[in-house]
């Protein structure tokens, strides 16, 4: 991983349950495992330009989401 890392401190037996639940499958380690579970739980907000906001802000506008 390219990216900072931060050590996170879990229970051995939860490590343990997500080892035996993991085996056979495409994760090759319980981190990575975490790691994707993490990413889908708090998903990185989309950035918009001016440009792209204005068309949603007008989408919802036709919509009568907003006025």
């Amino acid at each position: 991983m390219s990216e900072e890392t931060v050590i996170i401190r879990i229970p051995k037996r939860l490590y343990k349950r997500i080892e035996e639940k993991i085996t056979g499958t495409i994760f090759s380690s319980v981190e990575e495992y975490i790691i994707h579970k993490l990413e889908n739980e708090f998903p990185e907000e989309p950035v918009y330009t001016e440009e792209e906001e204005e068309i949603i802000r007008e989408r919802l506008r036709r919509l009568g989401y907003i006025e």
